[in-house]
């Protein structure tokens, strides 16, 4: 009987021993570790940015999740091998380099895509003050909407940490402000055209010595520069800004295309208060016969629909109706430049309207900074 009890006493010992020596097949430590991988590929986007990696390590992860669950009941002495823990170590350490090598991907993802987006904004803001500084707007449309989206597009996704959605979109803005800069050198170039500018000088010092041989007013008005100069006897006695119509950059072609004229016309009519709708008028003599040959002439070449008119009503006046004025192609003065201004002329006075005076003028200027910036996006 007192050997049955010491055999027992001693089968209990083992058993201990034997508990206290084993462990589970799989330490729990490297499952938790193996799940926070998981996550961080998540996060880092490897379903996108490693697709292959991201694959083979969820293949291997799902059977030996499966594994483990299989031999969850399991135990093993310290010194006994265990394939499944050497299988789950080695899945660890090589999503634990994946990791690593998308953590450094997306550090300089996310450096090329700061300064990216940075530049465009840059660019952007540069550009469209430019942009506005030579009415350029209009001739643009909808592309400088369409652009200022896309760029705020750039960055939503920038600060989401899409960093390839951020640059795709930097990518379609890029091109977008390359096209806007190549529309407005192609519409206004004519102001950085040294022979175009040579004809206008040309015209304009004709209207000057027109009044210095007539001893008479006259006016000369650059659109480049916005400003209209008074001459009297050939000299220069006054200058004032300007306005021009809401597409004023542009040489007239038709009615409505709120383009101001250019060419040399004369006052037909002084226009005060209950005459004009605008605060005062000179009325011009547009279109004159210049202006209807080379309008029958692009119409018989095609380049103007046969259901366009060539427009009228051309003034110079004040600031009134000002809505009015930024649709006709006129030319507006503030009111007190215009009052000073109607009392110094008379009808008959020669106004010659010209796109430059110079080459250094504010649209050639402005079109060289636009396409030196084009050339840094």
């Amino acid at each position: 009987m007192a050997l049955d009890q010491t055999h027992t006493t001693l089968a209990v010992i083992l058993c201990v021993l034997c508990l206290a020596g084993c462990v589970q097949a799989v330490p729990p430590d490297l499952l938790v570790a193996l799940e926070a991988i998981d996550q961080d590929l998540i996060a880092l986007r490897a379903p996108e940015a490693a697709p292959e990696e991201y694959r083979q390590f969820v293949r291997q992860w799902v059977a030996l999740k499966a594994r483990v669950q299989l031999d969850d009941d399991l135990i093993r002495w310290p010194w006994e091998a265990s394939d499944l823990e050497n299988e789950l170590r080695r899945l660890y350490i090589t999503s634990e380099r994946t990791v690593s090598q998308l953590h450094e991907r997306q550090a300089s993802q996310h450096r090329t895509a700061q300064a990216t987006v940075a530049r465009l904004e840059e660019q952007l803001h540069a550009i469209t003050s430019r942009v506005e500084a030579i009415d350029g707007r209009i001739l643009l449309g909808e592309r400088v909407v369409q652009t200022d989206l896309l760029v705020k597009q750039a960055r939503s996704f920038f600060e989401q940490k899409d960093f390839q959605r951020a640059m795709h979109a930097a990518e379609k803005a890029d091109h977008a402000l390359k096209a806007q800069t190549a529309l407005l050198s192609q519409e206004l170039g004519r102001y950085a055209d040294e022979n175009r500018i040579a004809y206008w000088q040309t015209m304009a010092r004709q209207t000057i010595e027109w009044s210095r041989i007539h001893q008479s007013t006259a006016i000369v008005v650059s659109k480049a520069d916005r400003e209209l100069i008074l001459y009297k006897s050939g000299r220069r006695v006054l200058s004032y800004p300007v306005r021009l119509g809401f597409n004023g950059m542009l040489e007239k072609q038709v009615q409505g295309d709120g383009a101001t004229p250019e060419g040399r016309y004369r006052v037909t009519d002084k226009r005060g208060q209950g005459q004009t709708q605008f605060y005062r008028a000179l009325a011009l003599d547009y279109p004159n016969a210049e202006d209807r040959r080379r309008f029958n002439y692009a119409k018989k070449s095609g380049r103007i629909s046969p259901a366009k008119g060539i427009g009228g009503q051309i003034e110079i006046h004040g600031a009134d109706n000002e809505l009015l004025a930024r649709t006709l192609g006129c030319i507006m003065l503030d009111n007190p430049n215009m009052a000073m201004l109607f009392e110094g002329v008379s009808v008959g006075t020669p106004v010659t309207i010209v796109g430059a005076l110079t080459r250094e003028n504010a649209v050639a200027l402005a079109l060289s900074e636009l396409a030196q910036r084009r050339n840094q996006i």
